[in-house]
C-alpha cells in the first residue's frame, strides 16, 4: 500500500468508502493519481461477515445517535435512529440488498415534467439520462448486474412465484426477475450466489458487488491507494482564497491528524457529507463549506416507502433466495390521475424472524403478534418504492448544543411527507395488498416506513449555483477544489434504488476530476 506522507498535497483525499467513494478512488488510482482514502469505520474481510440481521447491524452500522424531528412517523417511531448505513470499509455496499435500477427520463426532468408542485422545491437536474447511459452502461459492467451485458438473471423464488401470480391477477404486466448486482452465474472472478438469503448482511461468499473486497483491494494493487480505516474527518480546512488545503481525522488511537491534499472527494452519504461540510464553518464560509447559497444540508429525501407482509395457508418460505430478485414496475411511470405525481416500484422483501418481530407494525403486541410470527413460513413480503418530493424544509441541521465523542454536533434530521407522498404512500398499500390478495393471502400488514436507507439530496446537484451545492460534474459551486461522490448529489430522487446512479457518477466525476489534476487545472 502506498503511505503519503501527512504534508505531502499532491494526492487526492477521498473521504468514505461506499459506492461512490471508492469508485473515484479506483478510477483515480487507475489513472496513476494518489488517493489517500480516509474511512471512519474499520475494514473488515468478508469472512468475518455475521449471517445474522441484528449482529451485523450492530457491526456495520454507523450507530451515532441522530435526532428525528418533523412529522414523519419514523421521528415517532425511531427518535433516535431515523436513518441507516454503514461506517467500515466498503461503506453501504456491504450491507445492501443488490437492486441496480436505472433511473427514468422523466426523474431528470421532474420540474418540466411535473410542473411546479406546490410546497416542493422541484428542480431538473442539470444531466439527463442520454448523457448518463453510458455511464449506466459502465457500472452495470463494473458491478455484474443481472439482465444486462448478456449477464442471466437471478432464478426464481417463492416470494416471486407470490407476487407473479397475484400481480398477474391484480392486471400488471411489467412483473419481471429486476436488475441485482448479485451474480447468477460465475462472473469478474467472483462465485454464483448461493442463495440462501445472507447476501444482505455482509456476502461471505463475495457474489454481490462490494466495493470493500472489489474496488479497494484493485485501487490498493495498483499501489496509487494509501487507505486509512478508523480515520474519522472531522473538519476539512482551505486557505485564503477559498481553495481546500487538508483535511483533519481523528485515527484509531484517538490521535488528531492533519493531512494535506490537491483536492477533497466527500463521499460520506447524505447525513454525514453535509454534516461535514456544515461544521467546516470558517470565517470565508460562516455557515459551513460551500454553504454560500444556504443549500447544504436541504432538500434531504428519502424515498417513499411502506412496507406490506401477508400470511398465506401454504408455507412460502419467502427468506430463501435473494431477497429483492423480482418486482413490478407498471406503477413507476409518471401517471397523475392516479392522485399524485412521480411513480413507484413494487419490489420483493424478506427480514429473518427476529427482524420482523420488531418491524411488522411497531405497537403489534400480544395474541396478534405470537399469530403472525408463528406463520412467518407462511409469509410473503412486498415493499413500495417511490419518488418523494425535494423540499427545503427537509434537511439534515446540527444540533444547537449536543455534540459526538469527537466534539461534532450531532445530526438533526427533519422530515415532513409532502402531500404528494402520503397520496403515492398510500396508492401502494392497496396496490400491494390487492397483490397479495389475488394469491390468496388470508391476512396483510402494512408496516410503516423503517429508519431511511436511501439518503439523498442534502448538496444537490444544480446548473446555477444559488439553486444547489454542486455542478454537474459534482464540483462545488463555490470551492475550486471539493468535490462530491455519494447520494446527496441527487436534485431529485426518482424511484430507482440509487446505488447504480451513485456509480455511474462516481465513474463519470472521476474520469473528470483525473482529467483536471493532469490538465494542470487543480
Amino acid at each position: 500500500m502506498n503511505r503519503i506522507g501527512f504534508d505531502d498535497d499532491h494526492a487526492v483525499i477521498v473521504i468514505g468508502t461506499g459506492a461512490g467513494g471508492a469508485t473515484v478512488a479506483k478510477v483515480l488510482c487507475d489513472s496513476e493519481i494518489n488517493v489517500i482514502a480516509l474511512e471512519a469505520g474499520p475494514r473488515i474481510e468478508a469472512e468475518e461477515f455475521v449471517q445474522d440481521e441484528w449482529t451485523s447491524y450492530r457491526t456495520l452500522s454507523w450507530d451515532d445517535e441522530r435526532i428525528a424531528a418533523g412529522s414523519w412517523s419514523v421521528a415517532r417511531d425511531h427518535p433516535t435512529s431515523p436513518i441507516w448505513h454503514c461506517r467500515v470499509v466498503g461503506g453501504s455496499t456491504v450491507h445492501w440488498l443488490g437492486v441496480a435500477l436505472r433511473m427514468g427520463e422523466h426523474e431528470f426532468r421532474s420540474l418540466s415534467t411535473y410542473g411546479p408542485i406546490k410546497g416542493a422545491d422541484l428542480l431538473d437536474w442539470p444531466i439527463g439520462l442520454s448523457e448518463l447511459c453510458p455511464y449506466y452502461e459502465r457500472a452495470e459492467k463494473i458491478m455484474g448486474v443481472t439482465g444486462t451485458n448478456g449477464r442471466p438473471r437471478q432464478p426464481v423464488n417463492n416470494n416471486y412465484k407470490v407476487m407473479h401470480a397475484g400481480a398477474t391477477r391484480a392486471g400488471y404486466k411489467r412483473i419481471g426477475r429486476g436488475r441485482l448486482a448479485i451474480n447468477a452465474a460465475p462472473y469478474d472472478g467472483r462465485p454464483a450466489s448461493r442463495q440462501d438469503g445472507f447476501t444482505l448482511h455482509g456476502d461471505r461468499s463475495q457474489a454481490k458487488w462490494c466495493t470493500s473486497y472489489i474496488e479497494i483491494p484493485r485501487a490498493l494493487a495498483t499501489g496509487r491507494l494509501d487507505l486509512r480505516p478508523q480515520s474519522r474527518v472531522i473538519q476539512i480546512e482551505h486557505d485564503r482564497s477559498g481553495r481546500i488545503v487538508a483535511a483533519v481525522y481523528v485515527d484509531a488511537a484517538g490521535n488528531r491528524r492533519r493531512q494535506r491534499c490537491r483536492a477533497v472527494v466527500v463521499a460520506g452519504n447524505s447525513i454525514e457529507s453535509p454534516r461535514l461540510l456544515l461544521h467546516s464553518a470558517s470565517g470565508r464560509f460562516p455557515t459551513g463549506l460551500a454553504n454560500g447559497s444556504g443549500h447544504v444540508g436541504k432538500h434531504y429525501m428519502r424515498h417513499v416507502t411502506g412496507t406490506l407482509w401477508s400470511v398465506f395457508e401454504k408455507s412460502v418460505h419467502f427468506h430463501r433466495g435473494e431477497t429483492m430478485s423480482g418486482l413490478v414496475a407498471d406503477e413507476s411511470s409518471h401517471n397523475p390521475e392516479r392522485g399524485f405525481v412521480g411513480g413507484y416500484y413494487i419490489e420483493l422483501n424478506a427480514m429473518s424472524l427476529p427482524a420482523l418481530a420488531v418491524l411488522l407494525r411497531p405497537g403489534l403486541w400480544g395474541t396478534e403478534l405470537a399469530w403472525a410470527l408463528e406463520r412467518y413460513g407462511n409469509m410473503a413480503g412486498l415493499i413500495a418504492i417511490g419518488e418523494d418530493m425535494p423540499r427545503a424544509t427537509n434537511a439534515v441541521l446540527l444540533h444547537s448544543d449536543r455534540f459526538d465523542r469527537f466534539g461534532v454536533p450531532l445530526a438533526v434530521v427533519h422530515y415532513d411527507d409532502h402531500a404528494n407522498d402520503r397520496a403515492m404512500r398510500n396508492h401502494a398499500y392497496k396496490a400491494m395488498t390487492a397483490i397479495h390478495e389475488a394469491a390468496g393471502a388470508v391476512r396483510c400488514y402494512e408496516s410503516p416506513p423503517y429508519p431511511a436507507t436511501h439518503n439523498l439530496g442534502t448538496l444537490r446537484m444544480s446548473s446555477l449555483p444559488e439553486d444547489g451545492v454542486v455542478d454537474r460534474n459534482g464540483k462545488a459551486h463555490e470551492v475550486s477544489n471539493l468535490f462530491v461522490a455519494d447520494g446527496s448529489v441527487f436534485t431529485t430522487s426518482g424511484a430507482a434504488n440509487p446505488t447504480l446512479t451513485i456509480v455511474a457518477l462516481a465513474v463519470r466525476l472521476g474520469e473528470h476530476l483525473a482529467e483536471l489534476l493532469k490538465g494542470g487545472d487543480l
